[in-house]
């Protein structure tokens, strides 16, 4: 049995919102309706979600194709980047560069990725104790931690060509799979599009 990470898709950016408040745009929404569409999740999977909105309106999605709630939890959030708050396009992808490339540092105030990729791996772990055995589950979250995550599991430095704009869609609405029991890496970065028909077997 696998595992599913998936992140979020498109979202509407707007710098007069608190980025964890922001939603699913209109094509993020659509994508995510057609991996739902496709029927391709099974009846019961467990569904966990990061608490921000754009996640959990991926999660929800997710959730009732499978007939179960969503089990959200704060500790799977993004990396905290508060201190920044929103950034230009072109600011925010060289501050993710340095994020990347200097993970025991904080980047302009930025959770420490080696921090970030602690949480995200305890409280994954954490999840997965709850799960009945032979039961599919799926994480709804985000890109940062989401490849802090898979360098973990692919026993990996952190890097950013680890990250899913490198292997996935830009747009995000990528996932991963991994296997729970061994605690290891099952695939790279794939479009949600490009998901196997029976990806948790």
């Amino acid at each position: 049995m696998k595992a599913l990470y998936l992140t979020h898709p498109q979202v509407r950016m707007d710098p007069a919102v608190p980025v964890p408040l922001w939603g699913l745009s209109e094509e993020g929404r659509q994508r995510a309706e057609a991996f739902a569409a496709r029927r391709i999740v099974p009846a019961g999977t467990f569904v966990f979600s990061s608490r921000e909105t754009k996640a959990l309106e991926l999660a929800e999605v997710v959730a009732a194709q499978a007939g179960t709630p969503v089990l959200a939890d704060h500790q799977m959030g993004e990396n905290d980047r508060t201190a920044t708050g929103f950034l230009p396009p072109a600011l925010f992808e060289e501050t993710a560069d340095r994020f990347f490339a200097h993970p025991e540092e904080s980047v302009d105030g930025w959770e420490r990725a080696v921090d970030a990729q602690t949480r995200i791996v305890e409280t994954v772990f954490s999840a997965l104790k709850g799960v009945p055995p032979d039961t599919p589950v799926i994480f709804c979250g985000h890109g940062a931690v989401g490849t802090l995550l898979k360098c973990h599991l692919g026993k990996r430095r952190i890097a950013r060509s680890e990250d899913q704009s490198r292997h996935g869609h830009r747009g995000g609405g990528n996932g991963f799979l991994f296997d729970p029991a061994s605690g290891t890496l099952k695939t790279e970065w794939m479009p949600m599009e490009e998901l196997p028909d029976e990806w948790w077997l």
